[in-house]
């Protein structure tokens, strides 16, 4: 026959329940400065949210190579640690490159556009492949590299086949 626990007894207490303080006007007042900066930098986090999101959908657009400007096109897979590392460095590189002439895309192997750009000019992920204005391949860029090195190669490449007329 198996012990059945006992549920221990409560102890009595003979003292009247604790009641909480009573909120004057002036608590709820000295609340509302901590309110509005937290509102501020809430706002202020959703706004930069939502740029990035916009930055990132723009990145992701492959009908935007051949559209007038030189491309530079990762081969990315959002599961590689290399792949992210990469990107990185991309994006240091490309911070001293006047971007407004030079068009930065990422094509994700584990979406269908990205796999078949990627099947198309047969190369792996953790490459960067690098069109002219017209939509040409000129360049492959295969494996990790650093900002300096990119930074040469898009240079080169920018004024080689920068904005096409």
């Amino acid at each position: 026959m198996k012990k059945q626990r006992k549920s221990p007894k409560k102890k009595q207490s003979n003292q009247a329940p604790v009641e909480a303080p009573k909120k004057t006007r002036r608590d709820v007042l000295r609340l509302v400065p901590a309110g509005v900066l937290g509102a501020a930098v809430l706002g202020g986090a959703g706004y930069l949210g939502v740029g990035a999101v916009r930055v990132g959908a723009a990145e992701y657009d492959l009908s935007r190579i051949g559209t007038g400007k030189a491309t530079i096109v990762q081969i990315h897979d959002p599961q590689c640690p290399v792949c992210t590392a990469l990107q990185k460095e991309v994006r240091k590189a490309l911070k001293d490159i006047d971007q407004e002439d030079l068009v930065y895309l990422v094509a994700n192997i584990r979406t269908a556009a990205g796999q078949q750009l990627a099947q198309k000019h047969r190369v792996p992920h953790v490459t960067l492949l690098l069109f002219d204005g017209e939509g040409n391949l000129q360049e492959v860029l295969r494996g990790m590299q650093n900002k300096d090195a990119l930074f040469q190669q898009f240079q080169a490449h920018f004024e080689a086949h920068g904005a096409s007329a």
